[in-house]
């Protein structure tokens, strides 16, 4: 078998997670979190459209981690993000975190926001 390692450059990969909080860059983020090119800031949660939608011109997909299971969405939330160019992606925040280590590591321009587990 071959490994091959993987190099990140500046993007910041998921290192893990638990209850209330994500290690991204080595770095220990309490609760939710947008992650994107600009790096990681607080996120207000699903009802915090706006800091989603500014993130158009430096992603083309963006993976919503939802916590421990996959909940129940905002109206239109799929919608707005689509209509701004964003290809959207919901599951349970784990495994939207290794889908976003996945497309990080393939260079694709992936953005990430979580709500703890």
């Amino acid at each position: 078998m071959r490994m091959n390692q993987v190099v990140f450059d500046d993007a910041r990969p998921v290192d893990g997670y638990g209850p209330g909080f994500f290690r991204i860059g080595g770095e220990v983020h309490e609760g939710a979190v947008l992650v994107s090119p600009r790096g990681v800031v607080a996120w207000a949660g699903l009802d915090a459209v706006e800091p989603l939608l500014d993130l158009a011109p430096m992603i083309d997909v963006l993976l919503v981690g939802t916590g421990a299971e996959i909940t129940h969405l905002p109206s239109g939330l799929r919608t707005r993000l689509e209509a701004a160019g964003i290809g959207v992606e919901f599951s349970a925040s784990p495994a939207a975190c290794r889908t976003y280590n996945v497309l990080l590591a393939e260079g694709r321009r992936v953005g990430l926001a979580l709500l703890p587990v």
